[in-house]
């Protein structure tokens, strides 16, 4: 047999794949639904692409209430770095939408494009991954500002070192956890 080659395709899913077999038991509104929502991600992600080529080219937007200007017309006046990946180990890692950090000042921006809504959790998590990965210690951070920018919104945090250090912790001894069944074999 000669099996046709779809080369394009490899590594990708189709949405009605077979691994994704879920859609065979959906009705005609559960699939639409479900497409939107997967078509929405598609869309979000292509919206921190462009946000991203914005912030390093640091082309300003319309000063607006919307979300998207405001991430990057904020990141652009902060000269954050846009998309930086923050990496511990093969268990936890992440890619920070816009961080800086200069004279003890940590500054960590997530964009959410999404309906659902975003956690405090997430950029908190990033915090923990910058002093992990550039092995600097919670309590050596003068300031730490966390900010979402979701349903032209902005929300701000401003955690203590001791509320990083604990997430810093979390991530330690869930790693170890990890790495102790895959040292097992478990699986």
């Amino acid at each position: 047999m000669n099996w046709k080659n779809y080369s394009h395709l490899r590594g990708k899913h189709a949405f009605l794949s077979p691994s994704r077999y879920h859609w065979l038991n959906y009705n005609g509104e559960k699939l639409v639904t479900t497409y939107k929502n997967h078509k929405r991600t598609a869309l979000g992600t292509r919206y921190h692409e462009v946000a991203s080529e914005l912030i390093q080219l640091a082309v300003r937007l319309p000063n607006t209430q919307a979300s998207f200007n405001m991430f990057v017309n904020d990141a652009i006046g902060f000269r954050m770095s846009s998309e930086v990946m923050l990496y511990y180990s093969p268990n936890c890692y992440g890619t920070a939408d816009a961080i800086s950090f200069d004279k003890g000042y940590l500054r960590i921006h997530d964009l959410k494009t999404g309906v659902s809504p975003g956690s405090i959790d997430q950029l908190m998590i990033y915090a923990g991954l910058f002093c992990l990965d550039y092995e600097i210690k919670p309590a050596e951070l003068d300031h730490i500002f966390l900010r979402m920018y979701q349903s032209d919104e902005v929300t701000e945090y401003a955690p203590t070192a001791a509320d990083v250090f604990d997430v810093v912790n979390r991530i330690v001894e869930s790693d170890k956890i990890l790495a102790t069944i895959d040292a097992e074999g478990i699986l």
